[in-house]
């Protein structure tokens, strides 16, 4: 059985428009729409995944796009920025092709002893690109972190360490007071690290538009996914009962900080429903919301895919 978490399985956040959104992640950043289904709870709504071409865990990055959602702002108890990985043997190619396409990015700083750049996507939220050591057939190698932005570390970092098994890797503090705290899933998974931030500037978060849902990590099994539920009710973190997420089973609880945590399972994986080789092209429904079919395609605005 699992002593440590690997790291990310997914991130979930929220975005405006739908293809506004396609563009720049499948466009700006070359990642490959691997499913396009719709939000279980809500099927009016696209539900949208992106990731590396096989849709492997620790790459995947999903939206909720609503046309009308109002702008969300970060803030404490919330996920407040992911990070893409970027070898460093493509890490100033990678600056120079987007100073070509006129694409803004702030930085480079540097990080931990990495180099950083941050884009903004269309609603505004930050897409960090960390230079690292991973050697990656691809630009963007998956996710490299996310950060969460709370307002006291202890209880969130027992969580990590003394449950999900990360270590912790160090402090920094920042040009305006505030402090980042590094901790690190033992292995090289892709996601493998978190980092907390801390902050004194005041800044009530907001959901909306350019902002986390929830981050999810990842369980190789059921039977991981089963002991991750034991000892997170043995600390008195007790989680949702499975849920069937079509593409993996999922478990949710808050951690300490108030941050919506996932551990979501490797499998089926995202060819359950399709062949690898056209991920992504077609609109895949659950079994229940099947029936509506017609309707849901009636309402979905179509969206195209340039890659």
């Amino acid at each position: 059985m699992a002593t440590t978490i690997p790291g990310l399985h997914h991130v979930t956040a929220i975005s405006g428009p739908p293809q506004e959104n396609v563009d720049f992640y499948t466009g700006t950043l070359g990642q490959r729409l691997v499913k396009k289904t719709v939000n279980f709870d809500a099927p009016d709504t696209y539900h949208l995944y992106y990731g590396d071409h096989a849709g492997s865990p620790g790459t995947i990055l999903t939206f909720f796009p609503f046309v009308d959602a109002g702008p969300g702002r970060a803030g404490a108890g919330m996920a407040s920025a992911y990070a893409y990985s970027v070898s460093k043997g493509r890490f100033d190619a990678l600056m120079a092709d987007l100073a070509a396409r006129a694409i803004d990015f702030a930085g480079p700083v540097e990080r931990f002893g990495q180099r950083v750049i941050t884009l903004s996507d269309p609603d505004g939220a930050p897409v960090e690109l960390v230079e690292t050591d991973r050697a990656a057939d691809t630009v963007l190698d998956g996710f490299h972190s996310v950060t969460l932005w709370e307002r006291a570390p202890e209880a969130t970092a027992r969580v990590l360490t003394e449950v999900f098994g990360y270590e912790a890797a160090g402090e920094e503090a920042g040009a305006d007071g505030s402090r980042r705290l590094r901790y690190v899933a033992p292995g090289n998974a892709r996601g493998n690290v978190v980092d907390i931030y801390l902050s004194e500037k005041p800044a009530i978060g907001r959901p909306g538009a350019g902002t986390i849902h929830h981050v999810a990590f990842r369980a190789r099994s059921d039977a991981e996914q089963a002991e991750w539920q034991k000892r997170l009710a043995a600390v008195g973190l007790p989680t949702t009962p499975v849920i069937d997420r079509q593409y993996f089973n999922a478990i949710y609880f808050r951690e300490p900080g108030g941050v919506l945590f996932e551990i979501a399972t490797d499998p089926p994986g995202f060819t359950a429903d399709e062949p690898l080789e056209t991920l992504g092209q077609a609109l895949k429904l659950p079994e229940q919301h099947e029936r509506l079919r017609g309707q849901i395609e009636r309402i979905l605005p179509e969206l195209r895919v340039t890659t």
